[in-house]
């Protein structure tokens, strides 16, 4: 073999190893739950670790029965912000869990002769 050559083996035996840690990353995520908040915790979004909104909670202190058109858009806007802050969090433990791996990737092939 030469110095060059690339050892089809070895590189077969890193692809499998990268593949069952992605593998499990990703179950990790699934099974993680993060939460996102607005107003002070009067709205509160749970999703996994994938973004899938799994539970919303909506504080009964948001709802004014005086004004239910104000209060509709309120909610509304809560309830928007608290998924968004949830699926930034997402985003981030994502990055935590996925980010390795796909750094290792890139080190990876593209390191190699012919790539």
């Amino acid at each position: 073999m030469n110095p060059g050559d690339v050892n089809l083996q070895q590189l077969l035996e890193q692809a499998q190893l990268m593949q069952q840690q992605l593998v499990s990353a990703q179950q990790e995520l699934n099974d993680a739950e993060v939460e996102g908040r607005a107003g002070g915790g009067l709205v509160v979004a749970t999703v996994n670790g994938s973004g899938e909104l799994l539970e919303l909670k909506i504080s009964p202190e948001v709802v004014d029965a005086a004004d239910p058109a104000e209060t509709a858009d309120t909610i509304a806007d809560l309830v928007i912000a608290a998924v968004r802050d949830a699926v930034r969090a997402a985003a981030d433990l994502q990055q935590e869990k996925l980010g390795p791996l796909a750094q290792g990737l890139g080190g990876g092939l593209g390191q190699l002769p012919g790539f």
